[in-house]
């Protein structure tokens, strides 16, 4: 049986009252870090908005431009993206400032994120036997690179296509689009966090091959269900072609891939051993 991580006698004496003294730590450093994020993001608004924000809905946004140049350079009709006639309105008073600040807040917590999954893990980590709390660092970076990857996939992919797709969408001639600031920012917030939870997949099954719930044999068994859901998911999110569908559902399946190499190595290690 693993040996507990050598502590201080303190620690491994310490009370639910000390517990809970951590913890608050751990949610004050977390919320600073995300403060001080949060005004720097507020004080750099055009940058935010113009360039991050609302950049997809711009004919030179740069997956915009790839689509238009393939659909050109390949004769294939339709999926040549110019979301810049997409209107979006501001239906309340305070409705600009109010997505102002939850953007400002929004693009805090993005950038700390890194940080605030240190801070869990520093919290947790007493508890932890030594080689659990050795995979700390690769923990940390594993989790946060996939996060960011899987948001950007979404910026540049996701959130595009799903922008051209609704705002071109129409049940009648007599029905124009005119799309709110609040949607717009619920629809583009909601997608990027995600998309990024959703790569943190192979994440998720490491710690779950580790303790027994998921096994290679498992996510192989289920991989042509798995396809089935994702070309599924791709359908709904992308314009009706199948190039688009096939350049959404490549990268998902990619994942699921890498999260069985990641099971199986878990799990090989695991029978060794115990041999």
């Amino acid at each position: 049986m693993a040996e507990k991580n050598p502590l201080p006698q303190d620690e491994k004496t310490m009370s639910f009252w000390d517990h809970l003294e951590e913890l608050r730590k751990v949610l004050v450093r977390s919320a600073l870090a995300v403060t001080i994020l949060s005004v720097i993001a507020f004080l750099n608004r055009e940058f935010i908005f113009d360039s991050i924000v609302l950049a997809p809905t711009k004919s030179d946004f740069l997956t915009n431009k790839f689509f238009c140049w393939a659909g050109n350079y390949f004769s294939i009709e339709g999926i040549c993206m110019d979301n810049s006639g997409m209107q979006i309105i501001n239906l309340n008073m305070s409705g600009q400032f109010m997505t102002h600040m939850y953007i400002s807040f929004i693009a805090g917590v993005f950038v700390a994120f890194p940080f605030i999954l240190s801070q869990i893990w520093r919290f947790i980590r007493p508890a932890l036997h030594a080689k659990e709390a050795s995979l700390s660092g690769w923990a940390i970076i594993a989790s946060s690179l996939l996060f960011f990857i899987g948001a950007l996939f979404s910026f540049y992919m996701i959130i595009p296509m799903t922008i051209n797709f609704f705002s071109g969408y129409q049940v009648s001639d007599m029905v124009s689009n005119q799309i709110s600031l609040t949607s717009y920012i619920s629809t583009f917030v909601s997608l990027n966090f995600g998309i990024g939870l959703v790569f943190e997949l192979p994440v998720l099954v490491f710690f779950l091959t580790k303790i027994g719930i998921v096994t290679p044999a498992f996510l192989k068994k289920n991989r042509k269900y798995t396809l089935v859901i994702l070309l599924i998911i791709a359908a709904i999110i992308t314009p009706p072609d199948m190039f688009t569908q096939i350049l959404t559902t490549i990268p998902l399946v990619g994942l699921y891939e890498l999260s069985i190499l990641v099971s199986s190595r878990v799990y090989k290690k695991q029978q060794a051993a115990a041999a």
